[in-house]
């Protein structure tokens, strides 16, 4: 399979983050997530596992209880069901795999 970046829409997720969903299917899904300086990516929770790469920009994560500056090149983990959220501290874009893919996304 084949995914495009020019052939996925962006949709809007909150003020200064617009998400695309790339590949998927249903057990695993890559969403390209672009923030805008100061955006948050609200904490929230989910029973997938997810991992991230900092593809561009600066952020401020919170997994859990922990708090870590991550940048460009940088990868987290987020265990299912495990508060976790950010800050863009610049302009930025993460690359965000979920596994199972997230029903909610499409």
């Amino acid at each position: 399979m084949f995914v495009f970046n020019q052939d996925s829409q962006s949709v809007n997720c909150d003020p200064g983050v617009h998400r695309k969903v790339l590949a998927q299917n249903k057990d695993m899904m890559m969403c390209e997530i672009r923030f805008s300086k100061g955006a948050v990516g609200a904490m929230h929770a989910h029973p997938h596992l997810q991992t991230t790469y900092v593809v561009s920009g600066s952020f401020e994560f919170t997994i859990g209880e922990e708090k870590q500056v991550v940048k460009a090149g940088d990868s987290l983990l987020m265990p299912p069901d495990v508060p976790h959220g950010t800050v863009a501290l610049e302009d930025g874009v993460l690359v965000d795999v979920f596994s199972p893919m997230r029903e909610d996304f499409l």
